[in-house]
């Protein structure tokens, strides 16, 4: 364990400063900002350019297997926050696992800005999954860092902070977008390297001033003769799969389907591995214990959330660009503009969400509660999506307001579950796994896309209204599941709403 209190780090954070929050929240406002700018913007055009025509500047890939490849791909970037959390506890700290994950972000976005077909879009993925993976839940545990665990601005800052996020991700799909379509597609994840290397700077020119020992230590570091093993054992690790994989794809052993059936497994796999292992573990205490067995449906209730609300970037995708009518008011609308309505209705309705909660104090609904509305509001979505179908067919196109209200519904039940998990997750943490249960936070995010990966195969025009209609009503079910047991799930959390 580091040799000073974790407790007393957020002393050392100027504590007003930006909205009423610690001075440390614009720093990390900021450089989330602009690293959500490059990934959104990336992610807006990333399908288009799979499946478009070789002619046209695109891959070629066939459209189904376009949109596993989003899943699978939107999975290992969340799934590597394990990784992430793991370096930062044993090896460098949040700030500096931050730092380098960064790095490794914005040379991915330089690879895929080359003109190099298939083999640059999976270089580029591996350098994005590892560096999302050492990026992003270390960002937001530093967040947490800024506030005591009693300090009732704590859920109101990571709304702000998530604010931020989404501020970035509504701006990119429109700059990329246009850029895209008028530069191609090379010169728009171009714009989104230059978008996470102002990240970088941000974050580099003001942590010394606002983060204070926020980030700073490492929790459980490696000694000595542990430390060689690991870094041996990396190597070693790294350079057998490396040699598998590559036999693997020549022998044609390795193919698309089951690498995404692989990550699917994975995905389900991994944080059953990861409970079970802090579960037992002797470094946490009676009251840990039960609060990590009270996160499990909280865990869960997010995987199913995220299966829906990640489908906004593939599924209805492909909806805006082959079922929307694009002419809308007099305007001309682009499909990757629609990835900006999830951001944009963020940012209109976070500090509404942030105020709520503020005003409301000891009175708002629990953790648990607010899930399960979250929960429901998803289903709504994908129920929204169905009706089109219903009522005038899958052969014509429809108004582009059906997915404006799908993408507003989502985000009404995100905002009722993403901030408030970030914020229940530094709270329900065990001390010696902190960084790790964040990680373990954006894992449900991997768990939920691994599973898409095989759902979004029966995603189609014949099966467009069983697709939404199903997959909308057994979220609603978990939601009202999840609220019958919610006061007796809260006793587990030992003090913690």
């Amino acid at each position: 364990m580091a040799d000073f209190d974790r407790d007393q780090v957020y002393k050392t954070v100027p504590q007003k400063g930006f909205f009423g929050n610690p001075k440390g929240l614009f720093t990390l406002f900021f450089t989330e900002f602009w690293e959500r700018f490059s990934y959104y913007g990336m992610r807006a055009i990333l399908i288009y350019y799979m499946y478009d025509s070789v002619a046209n500047g695109g891959l070629g890939i066939d459209k189904t297997t376009a949109a596993s490849i989003m899943a699978v791909y939107g999975s290992l970037v969340y799934m590597s926050g394990i990784i992430g959390g793991w370096v930062s506890d044993r090896l460098l700290g949040t700030s500096r696992t931050v730092f380098y994950g960064g790095i490794l972000i914005m040379l991915g976005h330089i690879v895929l800005a080359l003109p190099a077909g298939i083999t640059a879009l999976f270089i580029s993925m591996g350098l994005i999954v590892i560096g999302t993976g050492f990026l992003k839940p270390n960002v937001s545990n530093i967040v947490g860092d800024l506030y005591s665990k009693t300090d009732n601005r704590r859920d109101a800052g990571f709304s702000i902070f998530y604010m931020g996020i989404n501020a970035g991700a509504f701006l990119s799909p429109l700059i990329v977008g246009k850029v895209s379509d008028s530069a191609g597609y090379h010169a728009g994840f171009a714009l989104a390297a230059i978008g996470m290397f102002a990240g970088l700077v941000v974050f580099i020119l003001t942590k010394k001033k606002n983060l204070g020992q926020a980030g700073t230590y490492v929790l459980n570091p490696l000694e000595g003769n542990e430390r060689k093993r690991f870094f041996t054992m990396a190597a070693v690790i790294i350079v057998a799969l490396a040699v598998l994989g590559t036999i693997a794809a020549m022998t044609g052993l390795l193919t698309i389907d089951r690498f995404t059936l692989m990550v699917t497994f994975l995905g389900i796999l991994i944080p059953v591995a990861y409970f079970t292992y802090m579960l037992r573990s002797p470094k946490i205490t009676d009251d840990e214990r039960s609060r990590l067995l009270a996160y499990i449906p909280l865990f869960i209730a997010a995987a199913v959330f995220w299966a829906i609300q990640e489908q906004g970037s593939y599924v209805l995708s492909i909806f805006a660009a082959e079922r929307t009518d694009l002419s809308f008011l007099g305007f001309e609308i682009q499909p990757a503009f629609f990835q900006s309505l999830n951001p944009l209705f963020i940012i209109a309705l976070a500090p509404v969400f942030a105020s709520l909660w503020v005003r409301l104090d000891d009175r708002q609904p629990t953790t648990m509660q607010k899930f399960s509305f979250g929960l429901m509001f998803a289903g709504l979505s994908f129920i929204v999506m169905m009706l089109p179908g219903l009522l005038y067919g899958t052969d014509t196109t429809v108004s582009p307001l059906w997915l404006a209200l799908s993408f507003f519904l989502v985000v009404m039940g995100e905002l009722l579950l993403s901030p408030v998990g970030l914020s229940a997750t530094t709270k329900l943490a065990p001390a010696a796994f902190s960084a790790q249960t964040m990680s373990l936070w954006f894992l449900t995010n991997a768990t939920g896309q691994a599973v898409n990966a095989q759902i979004v195969k029966y995603y189609g025009k014949d099966t467009e209204v069983a697709y939404f209609g199903i997959t909308g009503v057994v979220a609603i079910a978990l939601g009202l599941l999840l609220f019958a047991f919610a006061p007796r799930l809260q006793k587990y959390m030992r003090g913690i709403r």
